[in-house]
């Protein structure tokens, strides 16, 4: 089945050694306050999901979300967390460690965009939009 987000193998690392320090994490994609852009990582629970909130699908055991809003833009991009040297956002649980998230994207094909449209994110509430 076709996702729409997946990780790196360097990311999905940081993320299970992240977990062992903080316990199950969730993702929820920047929408340009403070860090940019940036996918942000928190502690479950750290982080208030609100009813505009989409689940995306699960990186590394990770539930990835993203607001509607910005959905609107990003609906036709594969989206693929990676990490890489540097100091992202003082919110985010890898800051510590020197490193930081980001997200590369690239356009779907039509043909994807056609098996994507059976399966519509749902609300961080378990409702699809």
């Amino acid at each position: 089945m076709l996702s729409r987000v997946d990780i790196t193998p360097a990311a999905a690392d940081m993320v299970r050694m992240l977990t062992t320090r903080h316990g199950p994490l969730m993702f929820h994609q920047s929408g340009g306050c403070c860090d940019g852009s940036a996918p942000m990582c928190y502690p479950q629970g750290e982080f208030h999901l609100g009813a505009q909130d989409l689940l995306l699908g699960e990186i590394a055991g990770t539930p990835f979300y993203m607001s509607a809003f910005q959905y609107e833009y990003w609906q036709h991009t594969h989206l693929t967390i990676d990490l890489v040297p540097g100091r992202g956002s003082s919110f985010s649980v890898e800051a510590p460690e020197g490193v930081r998230f980001i997200t590369r994207s690239r356009l779907f094909s039509d043909a994807e965009l056609a098996e994507l449209a059976k399966n519509s994110p749902t609300t961080a509430q378990g409702n699809t939009p």
